[in-house]
């Protein structure tokens, strides 16, 4: 018996050390002027509702992918695997968080209120006791949790939609925006999009949030762009629970999601600018210029003239040559581009105007 104990010590200690000895995949999103630019996940699940992983496992995954923050979502009245794992709200939490500490991830208590649509299904991040927010009014839960101090948003609101013209929006939505009984929206789920909620996102200034809403155990670490999970990138004071719950306050959020990034002008210019640098002229022949354009990111960005030109794909962590026209004259032009896949709105990139100057 002390023999078979001593070996299952020791496999518990291997796993662990394996855990500890995995690659962090960083992710090169800069910072922008004022702000850390922190990527965060707020919905995802566990075995203690609907979810097919062990909590600590949420925390693992999300070092190896290079976050910063995440919260465990799970829901508060649905709970499938209850015959096997007693129903705890508080749990998911609790087991996560002693990993989250030793692996530096920024772990937010939180719930999803999950009712059939309409209302729908909402998130409380930065709830204090889970168990109660268990009330079966929908409007008095909601309330219970902004007591509680909690940030509230709209989960996937268009996931129950049969027809592409038909509305998600009813009379309980305006009721909980003119209430101010939600402060975001999750236009972003996983690998869907619900354009009607991006354009609610700046109607009511409600903040935009996007998340992965995963289940499953999440495929190998990320290894480019094209296949890192959906996230919001929170543009915080510095790297602290503190600064996440004042950004996402004041609507200082992003969302990549695929290969697009959405968000406020104000957060995407200055994102866009700390990504790329247009490298001064080095030659020139005539009324043309020549010039690199290096991208320090992991992020590709799409630069369009014309919404039917094809666009100049800006690889990620890479250089691109150029070689515009420039006045014969002076040698100078103005280039404008709109950055197709930074979304200021639905359909609507980011408008940019580089100016250079040929010797």
């Amino acid at each position: 018996m002390k023999c078979r104990y001593q070996i299952v010590v020791l496999v518990a200690l291997l796993f662990s050390a394996c855990a500890f000895g995995a690659v962090r995949k960083e992710i090169r999103i800069p910072d922008i002027t004022g702000y850390r630019t922190l990527k965060c996940d707020f919905h995802m699940h566990t075995v203690f509702s609907d979810g097919n992983v062990w909590p600590t496992v949420r925390v693992d995954e999300a070092w190896r992918e290079g976050l910063d923050a995440i919260a465990i979502s799970d829901h508060i009245e649905y709970h499938p695997h209850k015959g096997d794992i007693p129903t705890n709200h508080a749990r998911p939490y609790e087991i996560a968080a002693p990993r989250a500490k030793d692996l530096n991830i920024l772990l937010i208590r939180a719930a999803e209120i999950t009712r059939d649509t309409p209302p729908g299904h909402y998130n409380a991040l930065f709830v204090k006791d889970i168990a109660a927010l268990d009330i079966k009014d929908f409007l008095t839960q909601i309330k219970a949790a902004n007591d509680q101090g909690a940030f509230v948003f709209w989960n996937h609101p268009g996931w129950k939609q049969s027809k592409p013209d038909e509305s998600y929006w009813f009379d309980i939505h305006k009721t909980l925006v003119d209430g101010k009984l939600i402060q975001g929206i999750e236009p972003f789920n996983g690998d869907e999009y619900y354009k009607d909620a991006h354009t609610w996102a700046g109607q009511y200034n409600l903040t935009l949030m996007g998340n992965s809403d995963e289940h499953s155990p999440f495929d190998p670490p990320t290894e480019n762009h094209a296949n890192h999970r959906t996230m919001t990138l929170v543009f915080a004071k510095d790297r602290s629970l503190d600064a996440i719950r004042e950004a996402l306050n004041a609507g200082r959020t992003a969302v990549w999601a695929m290969n697009q990034i959405a968000g406020k002008e104000e957060f995407l210019k200055p994102l866009f600018e700390s990504s790329v640098e247009f490298m001064p002229v080095h030659h020139r022949s005539g009324t043309t210029a020549i010039l690199e354009i290096r991208n320090k990111s992991d992020v590709p960005f799409e630069l369009g003239r014309k919404r039917t030109d094809k666009p100049l794909v800006l690889e990620p962590n890479s250089t691109t040559i150029l070689k515009p026209t420039v006045n014969k004259e002076t040698g100078k032009a103005d280039l404008k581009f709109e950055v197709r896949n930074l979304l200021i709105e639905p359909d609507k990139g980011l408008p940019i105007t580089v100016t250079i100057s040929a010797p």
